[in-house]
This record gives C-alpha cells, structure tokens and sequence, in this order.
C-alpha cells in the first residue's frame, strides 16, 4: 500500500472513529435522565413522615382529622399510587441505567479497535517512509551537489494530527465510561442524598472530557 493510500486509510479510521464518539455522546444525557429518575424516585419513596412533634402540625391534623387523612398518616403521608408508581419508576431507571452501560461498553470496544487500526497504519506509514527515503538519497547521490536538495515530506502532515487525537480522545472517553460504570454500580436503595447528588453532578460536569480537544477533533470532519 503506497503512503497515499495509507493516509486516506486513517483520515478514513479517523471518521469512523469519530462517528462512534458522535453515538457515545448521544448516551451521556440519555444516562443522566435515567440516573436523576432514580434519584427522585428514591428520594420520594424514603421522604420522612409528617413531623407530629411540632404544635402547629399536631393542630392542623387534629383539626382536619378524617379517616382517610389519618391512613395517609399512617401510610407514611405517601399515596398507595404514588408508591407504586414510583417503585416502577425506579425499576426502569435501574434497567435504563444498565443498558446504557452496556451500550458503552459496545462503544468503547469498537474506538479501541479504531485506535489499534490507525496505530498499525502509523506503523505502516513509517515503514514506506523510510524506504522512499532511502530511494530518495540515492537518487541525490547522482544529482550535482551545487544543485538545491529539499528532503520529501509527507502530503498530508495531518495524520499524525489524526492518531494523536484518536489516541487521547480514547483515553479521555474510556476514564469517563468507568466513572459513569462505577456510579451505576454503586447505586442502591441505601445511597444516601448526599451520594445520589454527587452522582448526578459528576455525570452532568464529565470531568474527563476536555472540550477544547474534543472541538478540535470535529474541525478535521467539518
């Protein structure tokens, strides 16, 4: 394969690379719904019952009393129908969650074997580099030494711009994927709010995506 086949060959990697990253990015709000559902789900499910210590509180129910008022007292002050509901609600999100991670998983697999692809074809490229220049001298060898020499040069220079990217974009996208697998593994009926709210807002920042390169990378698509 000649060193222009090769360089459409990762400008072509690079796309594709590139499209799977447009799919991965499409998941990230798609999860973070999935996880804010369940911390509202939760949340409403163990919201503490109507304080009856308070003077205020204890008058208003005396004043109220009905029997249906005192069963949702007893109840937990939560309606039979919006338990249910929201125990359904936290079942999907749980599912939700999980498909998404195996989506990402997917995802993550397919940039890896992306990034593998164009480092062999970097490889490759090195290879007929050094040829042609060891072509090159020998042609100069005959050529008149006053004669003005200009070392050969590869015609698209960006290319190693593409695997450079590819390679930190990956590793950037892979550190994101165990942050958002560990959150979804340690989900559970006992995170407290504290924890469901941290959650929440490291999936929302993505800390380990740095949008300045991620832009950069999809100057060279457009």
């Amino acid at each position: 394969m000649s060193n222009s086949e090769l360089e459409d060959k990762i400008f072509s990697l690079f796309k594709d690379f590139m499209a799977r990253i447009a799919k991965f990015e499409e998941l990230v709000p798609v999860g973070s719904t999935f996880l804010i559902g369940f911390q509202h789900a939760l949340e409403f499910l163990r919201r503490p019952p109507i304080d009856k210590t308070s003077e205020l509180v204890k008058n208003l129910i005396q004043s109220n009393e009905t029997k249906r008022v005192k069963s949702y007292i007893e109840a937990g002050c939560i309606n039979t129908d919006d338990g249910r509901q929201n125990l359904t609600k936290l079942h999907t999100c749980q599912l939700g969650l999980h498909d998404h991670i195996c989506q990402g998983k997917s995802i993550l697999d397919e940039l890896k074997c992306l990034v593998e692809d164009v480092s062999g074809a970097m490889r490759d490229i090195s290879l007929v580099q050094d040829e042609n220049l060891g072509d090159w001298f020998n042609e100069q060898a005959c050529i008149d030494d006053k004669e003005e020499i200009a070392l050969p040069h590869p015609r698209r220079n960006e290319v190693t711009d593409y695997a450079v990217l590819m390679a930190v974009i990956y590793s950037m996208v892979k550190q994101e994927y165990m942050l958002q697998e560990r959150v979804v593994s340690a989900l559970s009926l006992k995170s407290s709010s504290g924890e469901l709210e941290s959650y929440c807002l490291m999936w929302s920042l993505r800390p380990y995506i740095d949008e300045e390169i991620m832009s950069r990378a999809w100057k060279h698509i457009h």
